[in-house]
């Protein structure tokens, strides 16, 4: 390891003293040996010292430029060296480069789990001692836009998703300096293993079956494959645009909301046996079982109109909402669309603390 040497003058020291009258001395005494580090490794890097003739020089000095440094004391004012064949980089700057890619990262990292940019600048300026514009934290985000594009057309055929969990969240978007309502379609393949990942999401206008369909034919176009099961609640265009994608693959009901469905239609007074019994026919896992208990139920209680309207309900939707005990060996996690449900409340979440996204999200290619 190379060893630097360098003391200071008394000149510069009486310097010191002076400006820590009027400003820091933490920050006047970094400026000065940082400066003084520059120049030693400058010496060291043309081989000669100052007014020194040598045949072993291997450039020459070239003055100075003026640069500032962000440091937890503030921001220092700096004289780096240059030379003459315009190589020569003081090492101080490598460590400097390291902790601003750091700080950028960690700015996107607060805009995407949803501060919003005056909270960035805010805490920039806090850390760091110098402040970041609004503008600024915006500009650095759109650096996100690429990796967003890479990652929601990335392909999936190396990974089969046998089960598929699917829902919508509404949000609040800037969009041409606007903010609207839109509707995000997100998707949670499920492998055999159980590893769940995010495959996808889209941005669109309204919950339908066209903007559904649309929804699936982009991931299909990733080439998803090996869909066996998919599970989300029963709004109608959602339910249909699930049958015409995929053929052949069987939709579970969501059984929480399905229960809440059921017992909605339910009196609140005098209806405790009711309501329990139905919870009970959905702790089962095993659809003969529930196909049983969903008959004695419906034997019991049909003849009573304060019922009526729920055992018809139950009776009709009862299939889909066991098919994963079918499709999925009775697979717990695959009977609702909790996991999603989990992921919705946290974008809530950031949504709420950020006020509003702002997105710009291509077209799908």
């Amino acid at each position: 390891m190379t060893h630097l040497h360098f003391t200071l003058k008394s000149s510069e020291i009486q310097n010191l003293i002076n400006q820590s009258v009027k400003d820091d001395i933490s920050k006047a005494i970094l400026t000065t040996v940082f400066n003084q580090l520059m120049e030693e490794q400058r010496t060291q890097y043309i081989n000669v010292s100052e007014y020194e003739r040598s045949d072993s020089r291997t450039s020459q000095r070239n003055g100075y430029y003026e640069r500032n440094w962000t440091t937890r004391i503030g921001t220092l004012e700096l004289k780096v060296p240059r030379t003459r064949d315009g190589k020569f980089s003081p090492t101080l700057f490598e460590r400097y480069q390291r902790n601003e890619k750091a700080l950028l990262a960690s700015m996107l990292e607060m805009y995407i789990s949803g501060v919003s940019t005056r909270k960035v600048s805010n805490i920039v300026e806090q850390l760091c001692g110098t402040s970041v514009s609004k503008s600024f934290v915006s500009k650095l985000t759109a650096e996100l836009d690429p990796m967003v594009k890479e990652w929601r057309n990335r392909s999936l055929s190396e990974t089969e998703y046998p089960y598929i969990v699917t829902d919508v969240i509404y949000i609040k978007v800037r969009e041409n300096n606007r903010v609207v309502s839109k509707s995000c379609h997100i998707a949670i393949g499920i492998n055999e293993d159980g590893d769940r990942e995010i495959i996808g999401f889209l941005i669109q206008d309204g919950e339908s079956e066209s903007t559904w369909s649309k929804f699936f034919e982009y991931l299909k176009n990733r080439d998803l494959k090996g869909t066996k099961l998919i599970i989300s609640d029963s709004h109608k265009g959602l339910v249909s645009a699930i049958r015409e994608s995929f053929t052949g693959v069987s939709w579970q009901r969501c059984q929480v909301h399905f229960m809440r469905n059921i017992l909605s239609y339910v009196p609140k007074k005098d209806s405790k046996t009711f309501r329990e019994t139905v919870k009970a026919i959905f702790r089962y896992t095993d659809i003969e079982l529930a196909r049983v208990a969903k008959n004695e139920l419906i034997d019991k209680f049909n003849d009573n109109k304060r019922y009526e309207k729920a055992c018809g309900i139950l009776d009709d939707g009862l299939e889909d909402a066991f098919q994963y005990t079918v499709v999925a060996k009775g697979h717990s996690r695959l009977k609702s669309t909790n996991v999603i449900e989990r992921l919705n409340q946290e974008v809530r979440r950031q949504k709420k603390s950020s006020v509003y996204f702002q997105i710009s999200i291509p077209p799908l290619d």
